[in-house]
């Protein structure tokens, strides 16, 4: 599904290229079935945050659908350096790369094999020749602004795109779906009481200016007013098991709002 949010007023067109799923695997460790948006204007193709490996293909269609190549997109911005938001910047050759400071410093002191970032492809950015590292308030490009929201991880930033008449908001993982906004609680966070702070902070740019818009790592988008969540869009999200005795025999099992 492609969900098109258009803020015209600022010369930006916004689409939701991959739609996040707010879904957890029980039996294999994580999901990671994260967002990833296009941002097209201002001479621009900008992508937050890249996706998995096994998303390449599916990045690929969409950008073919859109009429664009992987050469083409200028600008990626990564809200943090876990593998299912970050490792993807590969496919970008002539991409600036942009990465949180506080984030790319964790992620490369981290010990080997004990974080879902993935240390070769974080060890090649630190060295890559258009990589750009942010630090909170820094402005990425025109009208859109980073913060820092740690407790996902320790840099985790927030991309802010401030429209005329409204603001898009895209929070990765500091906020990865609806329940973590609206309970405050986190799952996956090095501390619960920052993550609690960084929501609150979301919260705030959030209800800054009416009709805004908040686009969460692993979720639809969301609108609010006075306080009340309104999901825009439905869950889309399914898996298709080879479970009989041949390859034309499959089971797919869906997991899309009713």
């Amino acid at each position: 599904m492609s969900t098109k949010l258009k803020t015209s007023e600022i010369g930006y067109d916004i689409d939701i290229l991959v739609q996040g799923y707010p879904g957890k695997a029980v039996c294999h460790g994580g999901l990671g079935w994260s967002t990833v948006v296009l941002i097209r204007g201002h001479g621009c193709n900008i992508l937050v945050d890249t996706g998995g490996f096994g998303m390449r293909g599916l990045l690929q269609e969409k950008l073919d659908d859109h009429g664009l190549k992987p050469g083409n997109i200028s600008h990626v911005l990564l809200t943090h350096s876990h593998y299912d938001h970050s490792v993807n910047w590969t496919m970008f050759p002539n991409a600036k790369i942009f990465l949180g400071k506080i984030e790319l410093d964790w992620a490369l002191r981290e010990p080997w094999g004990t974080t879902p970032v993935p240390e070769l492809y974080v060890e090649k950015l630190n060295d890559w020749p258009t990589l750009v590292t942010l630090n909170d308030g820094d402005e990425a490009l025109p009208y859109i602004s980073a913060f820092v929201a740690p407790g996902h991880t320790p840099g985790c930033l927030v991309f802010l795109l401030s429209g005329q008449n409204r603001d898009l908001i895209f929070t990765g993982d500091a906020a990865k779906n609806r329940a973590e906004l609206v309970s405050g609680n986190t799952d996956m966070t090095y501390d619960p009481a920052i993550s609690r702070d960084s929501i609150g902070m979301i919260w705030k740019l959030w209800k800054q200016r009416s009709g805004s818009i908040v686009i969460p790592g692993h979720d639809v988008p969301l609108a609010q007013e006075d306080g009340v969540i309104r999901k825009l869009g439905k869950h889309e999200a399914a898996i298709k098991s080879w479970s009989g005795d041949d390859m034309e025999t499959t089971t797919l099992y869906r997991l899309f709002d009713q």
